[in-house]
């Protein structure tokens, strides 16, 4: 099965390299020391056991950085022709219901809803993709709603 393509800012992307770089200096310094002997003891021992809870956990969080980083895309704004369309890294005004709605559509991993940004994966996120400035999309989940495109833009310098 092919790997899962991640599509993250440059931002992003500096603040996972940056993660994966802090996780493994992390990571080495635990492992580093020699664990005492009393920790490695056959009596249960709570402290060897959250220890080793704790390494797991950074050693899990270090191989989804991997993945991610062995498989992104950055997210760069199309040329101009093509920034009629929504795509990835757009900033999209819609009108819902008379109210005036506006987020950015991103990669999953950055997705944040209260900051603005919605996945590309999302129900409205799919549906707005390759539309234009005018056109109506209708998103049923679970209720129908309506959005009317109004403004497309693509911030620069990311």
């Amino acid at each position: 099965m092919a790997d899962k393509k991640f599509y993250i800012t440059k931002q992003k992307l500096k603040e996972l390299q940056k993660e994966y770089k802090d996780l493994l200096y992390f990571l080495h310094m635990k492992t580093k020391a020699e664990t005492p002997k009393f920790l490695e003891s056959e009596d249960l021992n709570s402290e060897y056991f959250t220890l080793q809870e704790d390494l797991n956990f950074l050693r899990n969080r270090i191989n989804e950085l991997e993945n991610v980083l062995k498989n992104y895309e950055l997210i760069t704004p199309p040329t101009k022709e093509k920034q009629k369309n929504i795509n990835l890294g757009a900033r999209v005004i819609v009108e819902v219901d008379g109210e005036k709605d506006e987020f950015t559509i991103v990669g999953t991993i950055e997705a944040n809803p209260s900051l603005g940004k919605i996945s590309n994966e999302s129900p409205v996120g799919r549906a707005l993709l390759g539309h234009k400035v005018g056109e109506e999309i209708i998103v049923s989940s679970p209720i129908k709603v309506v959005y009317k495109i109004k403004k497309i833009s693509y911030p620069s310098g990311r």
